[in-house]
């Protein structure tokens, strides 16, 4: 008897394993049996399950009535159920490509956006165009990329926006050659899409007044800098002139200097100080304060799942990547943690190897080792699951350059 663990969706387009002779049984069946409860489409493609009273057998996904517990039987794939008297569901038609075939569907919905781009596509629109219901695609565009069909747009929109603006183009003609309707509707989200006005951002940033405080930390000398709409740097290392130094070589077009007595960036270090030692800031006090970083879509989903991890534990990165319904996608995690501007606000350094080894820090292993110590994850043990309530998103703007 396989281990229905064989059938976990942890490559996303994986060939399913080998079939099994007859039906599942035992606790295969009853974690099949989950699956189909939630109707999960991740499981699609690693085995059906059939119906005695009605002799039909279906994905897991099916959107049919759920039938009974008792008259159901689940097999590895259709030609196993199909070889044992059933037939094939025509709602969710189990003989159409299986997971392959979702993907298709999925890369011909990015196509169809990438070319509409200046046009309002609806879900229902989408989904005839690629042969899919708007709930069927919109669920499993989301499972596979990490957001929806329109998160998604608005990301190849504003990568068009500044593709244009670098070029030279003024920002009526980029604003329109990007796909957006109005000059309105690009101002609503630019703090989020370019951390700036366009103007500004055509500009290199030019004009942006950034203050910066340092201050002793555990693992050294920290210093966290803001623009008038947030936090945009937490930077760790040993050297004040350096910490210095290399915010101004992150924003070289700038105006820096340091922060004047009673400025709320005072009160912002202190709570990312408290928030190192037992018994200091709860993570709701980080949580609520502002930032203006740039981020993709998928790097805010990594950065808001980091700041639900407890003070005082870790999580490896596939436990993360799992955590947003990607379980593939741990690369893509350490990706968004390397590309974190925010430090401690944003808890990278609570992401670690599988294996339990602290694997990379930005601003050094050893520096990682210290904050996880400071906080009580001296074993760094990977604990299973995500434990606390959910935080909170980050009040998220966008300001200097995101790092490549």
């Amino acid at each position: 008897m396989r281990d229905i663990d064989a059938m976990a969706p942890e490559t996303a387009g994986a060939a399913a394993p080998a079939p099994a002779a007859g039906p599942l049984q035992g606790g295969d069946a009853e974690r099949a049996w989950e699956a189909v409860v939630a109707r999960d489409g991740a499981w699609d493609g690693r085995f059906v399950y059939a119906v005695a009273s009605t002799g039909i057998f279906c994905r897991p996904s099916c959107a049919a009535r759920r039938p009974r517990r008792d008259r159901v039987s689940f097999f590895p794939d259709a030609a196993a159920a199909a070889a044992a008297g059933y037939r094939a569901c025509r709602r969710c038609r189990p003989l159409a490509g299986g997971v392959a075939a979702v993907e298709r569907q999925v890369a011909a919905a990015r196509g169809y956006l990438a070319a509409h781009l200046d046009e309002t596509v609806t879900l229902e629109r989408l989904g005839r165009e690629v042969g899919a219901s708007p709930y069927h695609l919109q669920r499993t565009f989301k499972r596979l990329l990490g957001v929806s069909p329109k998160d998604y747009v608005l990301a190849l929109r504003a990568e068009r926006l500044k593709q244009r603006l670098k070029e030279g183009d003024d920002v009526t003609t980029a604003t329109y050659e990007a796909g957006y309707g109005a000059g309105s509707r690009l101002y609503e989200q630019s703090d989020a899409r370019l951390g700036m006005t366009p103007g500004t951002f055509r500009r290199g940033g030019l004009g942006a007044q950034i203050r910066f405080a340092i201050a002793a930390a555990p693992p050294g000398r920290l210093l966290v800098a803001a623009t008038e709409r947030g936090i945009c740097a937490v930077r760790l290392g040993d050297d004040d002139r350096e910490l210095a130094a290399g915010l101004r070589r992150d924003y070289p077009q700038a105006t820096i200097e340091e922060a004047a007595p009673g400025d709320p960036l005072a009160g912002w270090v202190e709570a990312i100080l408290s928030s190192l030692t037992a018994g200091g800031a709860a993570a709701p006090t980080l949580t609520a304060l502002p930032l203006d970083v740039r981020a993709t879509a998928f790097e805010w989903r990594v950065w808001r799942e980091l700041q639900r991890i407890p003070r005082g534990s870790t999580r490896s990165y596939g436990e993360v990547a799992a955590a947003l319904g990607k379980p593939a996608a741990a690369r893509a995690v350490a990706r968004a943690c390397a590309a974190n501007r925010v430090a401690l606000v944003v808890p990278c350094h609570r992401v670690v190897r599988a294996d339990g080894d602290t694997g990379g820090y930005r601003w050094g292993p050893e520096r990682k080792r210290q904050l996880l110590a400071e906080e009580g994850a001296v074993d760094t043990a990977v604990p299973a699951g995500v434990a606390g309530a959910a935080a909170p998103p980050p009040a998220a703007t966008a300001a200097g350059a995101r790092r490549a």
